[in-house]
């Protein structure tokens, strides 16, 4: 399975970005193989607005089945959540950390999201 994960640097021991639309990167991970790639979030992260759903429409495209990040906004939560991408808010540690309580059934998935609207 595809998950995304928020994240300050280019690999798995970087720290996550609590940031979802404004993450440096998305890092778009296979749960089994531990393959991965690096997205550059640069265009979102410098979006005047509606950087979380650009995001979202990232993550989509690269086929991501989840979303591990520290926060989501209600507009990029409504944009995962048409995509069918789960999300669970407030993983913190490093990418790696986060694949690992993913793939040991300790991740919570989110019903709503937990920060407000910035516009």
């Amino acid at each position: 399975m595809k998950i995304a994960v928020t994240s300050t640097g280019k690999n798995l021991e970087s720290p996550i970005d609590s940031r979802f639309g404004r993450a440096a990167y998305l890092i778009v991970v296979d749960t089994e193989s531990l393959a991965f790639e690096a997205v550059d979030n640069t265009a979102s992260v410098n979006a005047f607005k509606g950087a979380g759903i650009q995001a979202a429409a990232t993550i989509s495209k690269k086929g991501a089945k989840a979303l591990l990040t520290g926060y989501c906004g209600p507009k990029a939560f409504q944009a995962l959540e048409a995509a069918k991408i789960k999300v669970a808010n407030d993983v913190t540690g490093t990418v790696k950390d986060a694949i690992a309580a993913f793939n040991a059934g300790k991740i919570q998935f989110s019903d709503n999201p937990n920060v407000d609207a910035h516009w």
